[in-house]
């Protein structure tokens, strides 16, 4: 079991974080930002690099912290849309969205983290970094559109992406050991004649029994801010293929803060976590009595020995633009893969339907 995070976690990471993801080039005295394609910090004025530091950190990866003796637990609402911050490097004012932790000045360029409006939330416990640049996430926008079967080809060949923005969003992963009792049915397909006709029928036998399984990094997106069909497309993750938090990995990228507390992600883990157990209790159903279907399957599972991380997670967010009309699209900052609104072609939709229907006609003709 790890320890709770506490305000002095978050306290430290916030002084951190301000120091180092405005750090200056040595040599020119620019802005660097955190480099993608090579894994360190990285002058973009004088092509300067420098290895991120590992020496200071007590882990490799983030901890997993108990969820039981966790202190914070809940939502956070800063209660307003925006908030104005004044960049501490050419003191202008910009307004900001009142969930983003860090983001770039828009007149000077500098790294800067915002203040949460005096509401202190955890600390992230690490980061999955950034793999993908932009220029690779514009490859596989353009790959991704092009096999869109009911996307029309004038789109195909005319969309642009727009300037892609590179933000870490927030993520909790739970780890739980589950033990579940159920109750449900198996059955037998057979064939009887009647009328003269034979038929076929699923023999029904009750059933019931216990089932135990861990989860390993159940995933939580922590924000509502953003389309969750689009993010949830876009997963999965290798989240164990994560550093422990240092403000260099958000350097030059925006960065959003948790909205959704521990104790709800926690209930929307459960929900999933129920999803999968429900498949996996009736495929074990199936397999022990060499069934050919199941159904009626009922569950109650208890949960122990829970642990959770928060982490950042990195994503590129971008659009297109056809016949008027946006298009929003999302590209995981780690594996590449893309999720998204694309347009729909009624021509290509319409012969679809008819090859089905003319395919169902022809199996109904040989079947007769």
């Amino acid at each position: 079991m790890g320890r709770d995070a506490t305000y002095d976690d978050y306290d430290l990471n916030k002084a951190a974080t301000m120091q180092e993801t405005d750090r200056k080039c040595p040599q020119c005295g620019g802005t660097m930002d955190f480099d993608p394609a090579l894994g360190k910090l990285h002058c973009p004025y004088c092509d300067y690099t420098e290895d991120i530091p590992e020496a200071d950190i007590p882990s490799s990866k983030a901890e997993e912290l108990d969820f039981e003796t966790a202190e914070f637990t809940g939502n956070c609402d800063w209660g307003t849309a925006q908030k104005t911050v004044t960049c501490k490097s050419c003191g202008a004012t910009t307004v900001y969205d009142a969930l983003e932790v860090a983001n770039e000045c828009p007149y000077c360029g500098s790294n800067q983290v915002m203040e949460a409006n005096d509401v202190k939330t955890l600390a992230p416990g690490g980061v999955v970094a950034f793999k993908i640049t932009a220029k690779q996430a514009g490859e596989r926008f353009k790959k991704w559109l092009s096999g869109k079967w009911f996307c029309p080809s004038e789109a195909k060949k005319s969309a642009e992406a727009d300037a892609f923005k590179g933000v870490y969003l927030p993520y909790w992963t739970f780890d739980t050991d589950t033990s579940s009792t159920y109750t449900g049915e198996y059955g037998y397909h057979k064939k009887r004649k009647r009328n003269g006709q034979e038929e076929t029928y699923t023999e029904w036998h009750n059933t019931s029994g216990s089932f135990e399984h861990f989860i390993d990094d159940e995933l939580v997106c922590a924000t509502t801010q953003h389309d969750p069909s689009i993010m949830a497309s876009i997963e999965p993750y290798n989240t164990e293929d994560n550093k422990a938090y240092r403000p260099e990995y958000i350097a030059g990228f925006a960065a959003e803060r948790y909205s959704i507390g521990l104790k709800e992600a926690f209930e929307r883990a459960k929900r999933s976590i129920a999803s999968k157990l429900q498949s996996m209790i009736g495929n074990k159903i199936m397999s022990e009595h060499n069934a050919d279907t199941y159904r009626n399957v009922r569950v109650n599972t208890n949960f122990s020995n829970i642990t959770y991380k928060y982490l950042m997670l990195p994503i590129w967010i971008s659009s297109f633009t056809y016949k008027g009309k946006v298009y929003q699209f999302m590209v995981n900052g780690q594996t590449g893969k893309v999720g998204g609104k694309s347009p729909i072609s009624a021509l290509r939709v319409a012969i679809a339907v008819l090859i089905v229907i003319v395919f169902i006609l022809l199996i109904a003709y040989l079947s007769s």
